[in-house]
């Protein structure tokens, strides 16, 4: 595997381990697409890290189990006009 996507990997799986982020917001700070993420954190981060892979798929299983939440909060700001909740 290429330096470069070896860092690349290691990188985003610290950052998602250290923030909680999702896919989408990975992909967003490391200026990679959704799918690159995936891969990487799914396929790559295997062979390079097992201990680390494990972490990042907890934190992904709970972004998973979590999306509808966050959907919903979504739906409710585009209809209220962004007020807070509460």
């Amino acid at each position: 595997m290429d330096p470069y996507i070896e860092d690349r990997v290691l990188d985003i799986a610290s950052y998602i381990i250290e923030t909680g982020a999702t896919v989408r917001n990975a992909a967003g700070v490391f200026g990679v697409s959704k799918s690159t993420v995936h891969k990487d954190m799914t396929e790559r981060l295997k062979q390079l890290n097992t201990s680390m892979a494990n972490d990042v798929a907890a934190v992904l299983e709970t972004n998973k189990e979590e999306r509808h939440i966050r959907g919903g909060y979504a739906t409710y700001l585009k209809y209220h006009g962004g007020e807070n909740v509460g």
